[in-house]
């Protein structure tokens, strides 16, 4: 997740007083449940738990392809508890409660109260569409970090993509509703061609709605949008939208360091790590002093954490690098610990992403923002070539602005295929390109899928 906000923020800060700040410690509430958790632990992964599979949705781009019935053999409260006692152990800071929809899930708020108990910084992540104002009231009782809901769109957009007719009006009712009771709250959207029209509009609600956090989410590859990833936006459009948001962030950011307001609105993207390398080229092309400040931040935020900061565990148990790996599993917690499952580098995938540098090729490896972004989802190259260490075809970056030479992009054409170089125009998905890049000798891995997909239906 890139934090769109917290750096613009940084140079609206070094505009006013004439030097880059330091950089900030962790969320307030994250640093107290840590101080009051005891003596401090190697720092683990966010950790998003799909609690359930079962959701009352089918949404066109779900990477769990849920649907509204009972999936036997999902991990009882018992399995949940001993679970997050290794995690407690294993340094994980953040529970992140999702689905499915993990309202469906009936010890959802025990679960929800042990994790609080223990100081985990607890967070929701649910469509909206169950918080009637009796289910508003009791989220509200138990006092989440954050609760997240998924708009995808203006109505005819939204109820299309969550193929629900009323879905956007009980979601926005379900953020108001929270809203009135004091819950922090944010709205998740997932940007592709079915919807890029309503980008605007979206933003503008969360100003009206006063919603406190806005996730811009590029389309991956997994599950239903794997299936779906056709529609995936182009390059062109994905530019023009970082553009926006980037304004209206930078808007809010002048806003907040003027006012020192004490619940800022917060903007970030995730799923695709190239934001970075254009977050900073758009402030180097307005404030370039505060250029090489920046990009020391970026280069230590590191880029793409899929396997090293963030991690999954499914309804199963199985153990995920994150959530659009469900097609490979590292183990289970049923029989391996997550803690000795995640630092296991024998399985190949978790050897690659916890390498530095990472084995990538093609375009990612001759990149010169490589140290910013990481090599970008590693998921969408191997979707899309077989290789998990291939480039990652969703990078909407041309070959002059990663400082690829024309030489080394006539090679890497050659090499994959590719008709032209990259400009921005063509989608994401539309070059065919072959593993077989010189610059890299990591071998392709094949992915076996989980049995659990493989039994799912179609979309």
């Amino acid at each position: 997740m890139l934090r769109i906000s917290q750096y613009l923020r940084e140079v609206a800060r070094a505009e006013q007083d004439g030097h880059y700040p330091s950089p900030q410690g962790r969320p307030k509430a994250q640093a107290d449940r840590a101080a009051s958790a005891g003596p401090a632990k190697a720092r683990g992964p966010v950790m998003i738990w799909n609690l359930t599979r079962r959701c009352n949705l089918t949404c066109k781009h779900c990477y769990a392809l849920s649907a509204d019935h009972d999936y036997p053999g999902e991990l009882s409260f018992a399995e949940v508890c001993t679970v997050m006692d290794d995690l407690k152990l294993a340094g994980v800071p953040v529970l992140i409660l999702s689905g499915g929809e993990p309202l469906l899930r009936p010890d959802l708020f025990e679960i929800a109260s042990r994790a609080q108990a223990m100081g985990f910084y607890t967070a929701l992540s649910t469509n909206g569409t169950l918080i009637d104002a009796a289910m508003a009231a009791r989220i509200a009782q138990q006092n989440f970090d954050y609760v997240g809901i998924s708009i995808d769109g203006l109505r005819e957009t939204h109820d299309r993509f969550r193929r629900l007719d009323g879905a956007f009006d009980a979601s926005l009712a379900a953020l108001r509703l929270l809203r009135e009771r004091g819950v922090r709250t944010g709205l998740r959207y997932t940007f592709t061609d079915l919807n890029q029209q309503d980008f605007p509009a979206l933003l503008e609600l969360m100003r009206a709605e006063q919603v406190d956090k806005f996730y811009f989410s590029h389309l991956n590859y997994a599950g239903r949008g794997n299936i779906h990833r056709g529609r995936d936006a182009h390059f062109k459009a994905t530019r023009a939208a970082l553009d926006l948001l980037f304004e209206t962030a930078w808007r809010d950011a002048l806003e907040d360091v003027s006012t020192a307001a004490p619940q800022p609105r917060e903007y970030v993207t995730g799923n695709n790590d190239a934001d970075a390398v254009y977050l900073l080229a758009w402030v180097s092309a307005r404030w370039p002093q505060w250029a090489d400040d920046l990009r020391r931040r970026l280069v230590a935020w590191g880029g793409n954490a899929s396997g090293v900061g963030v991690a999954n565990i499914d309804n199963l148990g199985e153990v995920h690098p994150d959530t659009m790996w469900w097609h490979y599993s590292l183990g289970n917690v049923r029989q391996r610990p997550f803690s000795a499952i995640w630092q296991d580098r024998s399985d190949p995938l978790m050897d690659g992403l916890k390498t530095k540098p990472r084995p990538v090729k093609g375009r990612c490896a001759e990149c010169q923002h490589f140290a910013i972004c990481g090599g970008n989802t590693r998921v969408r190259a191997q979707q899309t070539s077989g290789d998990l260490w291939a480039e990652d075809p969703g990078c909407y970056l041309d070959d002059a602005e990663i400082g690829l030479s024309a030489e080394a992009s006539a090679r890497l054409q050659a090499l994959s295929g590719q008709l032209g170089p990259r400009d921005g125009s063509v989608k994401p998905f539309s070059a065919k390109r072959s593993s077989g890049s010189r610059n890299s000798s990591a071998a392709p891995i094949h992915i076996q899928p989980v049995e659990a997909i493989n039994s799912s239906e179609g979309a």
